[in-house]
């Protein structure tokens, strides 16, 4: 059976002993590299730097989230804004392995110039189990390559210490639990942000519409958990479709995007069922989303794909 005391005993140790000089972390404030900052922190508190990279592609004041929490914990987080260097490759690219593999790079190169002004040699990651497992290798099929792993470029200036490596989501909330971090229960949101939540180039406009869309969802199915009306899902989260529909505003035809609602109910991630949602919440959803968006978004559909054959992410 997993120990959470056993195991941050043994991480700490683990970053004691690679960790010989200064230290950065990629800390997204997501639960996994928050638990991997948390460790750190416990192990090598005096060599540390906290970087939280603004790719553009997060979700609505991310930062600022990221910044109090850390703040609470005792740690300061500098936040990096690289958005227009991430913006800028990611023209013209609609395959999904590429957007991975470029936005992976495109971190790790933020992380180098840091660690440079930092003096840092080492960089931190919240690396987790299902990350290497689906980015394939060896004799694993490649799922999709996850950002952190199969995203990173072949040769980097910095050594890499991934102390959350060989555990999965739920024994990586025990950990959080373990530590009381507000972020235990945090629904996963992907490395590459929004960028995979579009099907398609995703481009300034496209990533604000679903960043919009994602905040109405996330706002929708919280406020309805809290009243009551259903269980909180594993994850929750919009998509931008390239599919475009008619529509009528007023009296007047309207062609826009199709935005896609998903959320699962999942222990590890690596299995999922879709939510059964209720009617009446999908319904303010829907509503909520072609009145804010109504000269982009006309049509709001729901999702009820599992895991396997689908993932969870679109792309």
């Amino acid at each position: 059976m997993f120990d959470p005391a056993e195991f941050v005993e043994e991480a700490v140790a683990h970053v004691k002993e690679l960790a010989t000089g200064r230290t950065i972390i990629g800390a997204s404030g997501g639960v996994d590299s928050t638990v991997a900052a948390a460790i750190a922190h416990k192990a090598i508190p005096g060599q540390l730097t906290l970087v939280f990279v603004d790719s553009g592609y997060m979700r609505r004041g991310e930062g600022e989230f990221v910044r109090k929490m850390f703040a609470s914990m005792g740690a300061e987080c500098k936040i990096v804004d690289a958005s227009e260097r991430f913006f800028k490759p990611l023209e013209g690219v609609i395959e999904p392995e590429r957007k991975r593999k470029i936005i992976g790079e495109q971190f790790i190169r933020v992380f180098e110039e840091e660690a440079t002004r930092d003096g840092s040699e080492f960089l931190i990651q919240g690396t987790i189990a299902p990350d290497w497992i689906e980015s394939g290798g060896e004799l694993r099929d490649t799922i999709k390559s996850h950002h952190n792993v199969g995203g990173l470029p072949e040769k980097f200036g910095l050594k890499l210490i991934e102390p959350l490596r060989d555990i999965y989501k739920d024994e990586v909330r025990k950990v959080a639990r373990y530590l009381e971090l507000d972020v235990a229960e945090r629904q996963p949101f992907p490395g590459p942000g929004l960028a995979i939540r579009i099907l398609g180039e995703p481009t300034w406009e496209a990533t604000e519409i679903v960043r919009e869309a994602c905040w109405i969802v996330e706002e929708e199915l919280e406020a309805a958990a809290d009243k009551g009306l259903m269980e909180l899902p594993w994850q929750y989260f919009a998509v931008l479709t390239p599919v475009k529909t008619v529509g009528v505003q007023g009296d007047i035809r309207a062609y826009g995007y199709t935005v896609a609602v998903r959320a699962v109910e999942s222990v590890d991630g690596m299995s999922a069922a879709y939510s059964k949602v209720p009617h009446e919440v999908l319904d303010r959803i829907s509503i909520r989303i072609t009145n804010s968006l109504s000269n982009m978004v006309n049509r709001v559909v729901y999702d009820i794909t599992n895991k396997p054959p689908g993932t969870i992410e679109w792309e």
